[in-house]
């Protein structure tokens, strides 16, 4: 019996790898627009972050989802990060 490969990604705000179900998913699309990703198979560049506050804050005040992204991110983006990580 074989066993399954568990996809592990790697957190932008604590640079810790976790299995990439336990993440939170940013795209950038074709197009530049950058959003929240919750199926996970969104077309685009990814990134991932840790369902806490504590990467998020770091993430942020480092610009290391800018950084990943290649992009400027909207405040929105940010504020519906924090909203989905507070219903968790």
């Amino acid at each position: 019996m074989k066993t399954r490969k568990i996809p592990m990604r790697m957190c932008v705000g604590c640079r810790e790898m976790k299995e990439k179900r336990a993440l939170l998913r940013i795209v950038r699309n074709a197009e530049g627009a950058v959003s929240f990703d919750r199926v996970g198979k969104a077309p685009g560049r990814g990134a991932y972050i840790c369902k806490s506050k504590e990467c998020l804050t770091k993430a942020v005040r480092q610009h290391q989802l800018e950084r990943a992204l290649e992009a400027k991110i909207d405040e929105a983006v940010f504020e519906r990060l924090a909203e989905e990580i507070d219903a968790d």
